[in-house]
């Protein structure tokens, strides 16, 4: 069953005395995402970007069982940027850096930390339940970025609920969509077909769709390989 959105911290549930914000979602889905990225990041290094962490339990989750993996969690919204720099505080993991702020309706959104260091060419860009609560745009930005950023052999993951062929994959999909559409005309469930032809217009090509919990699915794109 789809879950309507809200502002993590503004939902009622309680907050840590240190800023750490919960997602009910995280403890349903992260191991369903979790052994999608196993099959491309095992064993691999380098530095991943999740891009829209919300609360950040994803990115410790991520952090812990890909350790050689440098992650840089990132948002706009300050209250989840603060909820990602407790719970990083909370795992003690080396490898997650301060979150970044990054707006993704901009295509250059890779941007500095607070302390001056960066994340180089990246490995893997991880998105989850952002753009079909954001204006199109916002999906045009995060795959130029994407494309702009990613090294030869680097993927972008996209998990949260989607069209496929113009059709709803669950009735509770289409409820879902039409309470984004009545809240903000340009949000709404994305199209796969849409995001592919958005992906090949900057150099990408969807590899994989895996079905996931909740009616939802991880889409993972890489570089087109030239002929």
């Amino acid at each position: 069953m789809a879950e309507f959105v809200v502002e993590f911290g503004r939902d009622g549930r309680p907050v840590e005395a240190d800023g750490r914000l919960d997602a009910p979602a995280f403890r349903r889905n992260h191991q369903a995402i979790r052994a999608v990225l196993q099959r491309y990041l095992a064993g691999r290094s380098g530095d991943v970007i999740e891009a829209g962490s919300g609360t950040g339990q994803h990115v410790v989750d991520f952090a812990r069982h890909f350790p050689d993996i440098v992650w840089w969690p990132s948002d706009l919204n300050e209250q989840h940027l603060r909820s990602i720099a407790a719970w990083r505080a909370h795992a003690g993991l080396a490898n997650i850096r301060p979150p970044l702020r990054i707006d993704l309706s901009d295509p250059a959104w890779r941007s500095e930390p607070q302390d001056g260091s960066r994340p180089g060419t990246l490995l893997a860009v991880f998105c989850a339940n952002v753009i079909h609560i954001a204006p199109w745009r916002v999906a045009e930005g995060l795959f130029a970025g994407a494309s702009r950023y990613l090294r030869a052999d680097g993927r972008l993951f996209l998990y949260g609920p989607f069209k496929r062929d113009g059709k709803h994959t669950a009735l509770s999909n289409a409820v879902f969509d039409t309470s984004l559409r009545d809240r903000d005309p340009e949000w709404g469930v994305r199209d796969v077909a849409d995001l592919e032809k958005l992906a090949a217009s900057v150099g990408l090509v969807l590899v994989e769709i895996a079905q996931m919990p909740a009616n939802n699915l991880v889409l993972v794109f890489e570089r087109t390989k030239a002929v």
